[in-house]
């Protein structure tokens, strides 16, 4: 990869030159920093069952994942992205599944390759850290220290921090008040249209790992700067931006 001259991926076409000068890199959480898919398939599973229903392939739940574990309750309950289930069945079905998920937050949740690693060089390299969810705060903060993460970010800003979450710009330019940087200043690393979508919005720069969720969709259709195989990889096309 040229990383002093890289064209935005697919449906970008604004020449951008690396390493972008920024200050503060956010990261998403599921599908970016942890591969949670399979305790959040086996809490689906489990409240599927408890409610009589059959059971779905871990490949269809993980297409379900990246908007919140309300919506992942909704898409296990139709098998589907956009169906709405029964008022009254959704409303028997969250607590479960939050049992259920709660229960079992991290048997098999892990850092992707790349994790840790790629934060110690962004540390090193003294750029301030935040992790933006949708993942309600009651799993992301034990996750996050489960998997000894949780140190490495200044600030965590999870679904039910703020009154609205991704993909509304929200978050991030929280996260850009509180490191007192502009936008064009800080960096999403994400996997989702979501992350994409939240980016733009608030006018950051945003790099997509392919590895992750997506609902199911090639990384790669996305409107991002750079699609980078870790976060390591990412450390590498960005340099701290000095203030004037």
């Amino acid at each position: 990869m040229d990383q002093n001259n890289l064209q935005r991926t697919d449906c970008c076409t604004t020449e951008i030159e690396f390493p972008l000068q920024i200050k503060a890199v956010v990261i998403d959480l599921d599908g970016t920093l942890l591969d949670t898919a399979m305790d959040l398939a086996f809490a689906a599973n489990k409240m599927l069952l408890e409610l009589g229903k059959p059971e779905l392939p871990l490949a269809t739940i993980q297409s379900f994942i990246g908007k919140g574990i309300q919506k992942l309750v909704k898409r296990s309950l139709t098998n589907s992205l956009e169906n709405e289930p029964d008022p009254e069945l959704f409303t028997k079905a969250l607590p479960i599944y939050e049992r259920n998920y709660g229960e079992n937050l991290y048997t098999h949740t892990h850092p992707y390759p790349g994790v840790v690693d790629g934060l110690n060089a962004l540390k090193k390299e003294g750029f301030q850290l935040a992790c933006i969810t949708n993942k309600a705060e009651a799993f992301t903060l034990p996750l996050l220290r489960a998997t000894n993460l949780l140190d490495y970010f200044e600030i965590v800003l999870s679904g039910d921090s703020l009154p609205k979450k991704k993909p509304d710009p929200m978050p991030l330019l929280h996260a850009c008040k509180h490191f007192q940087i502009e936008p064009c200043e800080l960096l999403l690393i994400g996997d989702s249209l979501n992350d994409a979508i939240a980016a733009r919005a608030a006018g950051c720069n945003i790099f997509c790992v392919p590895y992750g969720y997506n609902e199911g969709q090639d990384v790669r259709k996305l409107d991002c700067d750079a699609i980078i195989a870790s976060l390591l990889e990412a450390s590498k096309l960005i340099k701290k931006r000095i203030s004037s």
